[in-house]
């Protein structure tokens, strides 16, 4: 495949903005709570019964288009995925911002957002935009990533375990305007803290 893999300037992401990130959701990971949750918190695959399309971007102001605007973008980092001339993939990381998941902690990422075009998908786009994330990351002393999905995308969880992570922090509570949906924290260790 050629595939090309560029960092952009953080100002690019009304480009990022024009790849979807919709997916058809199909399975759900529900949370099995076992006694009272001391017992642990299990998540079992579930299949539904009828799909339907889910688009993170048209939950207004939560668009890349809009995130200049909300958050302190100047230390993030976009990178750009082209096959043949054509963008086809991205991803954006938060770094050194409080106030985010990031928690204030020094040696951080946050991979904010990762989409590949949808007739793109499945090929190994994914999956090099994780590996220059990772790089990105390195580059600029993270030892930590932090990834952020959700029950309803069993396909981008599945994903992540693929790339070498593990789920952290399982928030049932997380989404107050979607209370079906379960916020799924993921880690990746870049090297020792």
């Amino acid at each position: 495949m050629n595939l090309e893999i560029r960092e952009e300037a953080i100002t690019s992401l009304d480009a990022h903005a024009a790849l979807s990130i919709g997916f058809d959701v199909e399975r759900v990971f529900d949370v099995d709570e076992r006694e009272q949750g001391l017992g642990g918190l299990v998540l079992v695959e579930r299949q539904l019964e009828r799909s339907y399309r889910k688009d993170y971007d048209s939950i207004a102001g939560n668009s890349p288009r809009y995130w200049s605007k909300r958050f302190d973008v100047s230390s993030w980092g976009l990178l750009a995925a082209y096959r043949d001339g054509a963008r086809v993939g991205g991803a954006v990381i938060a770094f050194d911002r409080e106030g985010l998941m990031v928690e204030g902690r020094k040696g951080l990422g946050l991979l904010w957002d990762l989409r590949v075009t949808p007739a793109q998908r499945g090929i190994g786009i994914g999956s090099q935009l994780f590996r220059a994330v990772e790089e990105w990351a390195r580059a600029r002393g993270c030892w930590l990533l932090e990834i952020e999905t959700q029950n309803v995308n069993v396909p981008a969880c599945r994903f992540y375990v693929r790339q070498g992570c593990s789920l952290g922090v399982i928030d049932r509570f997380a989404y107050p305007a979607f209370p079906d949906e379960v916020r799924l924290l993921w880690y990746k260790r870049l090297s020792p803290p």
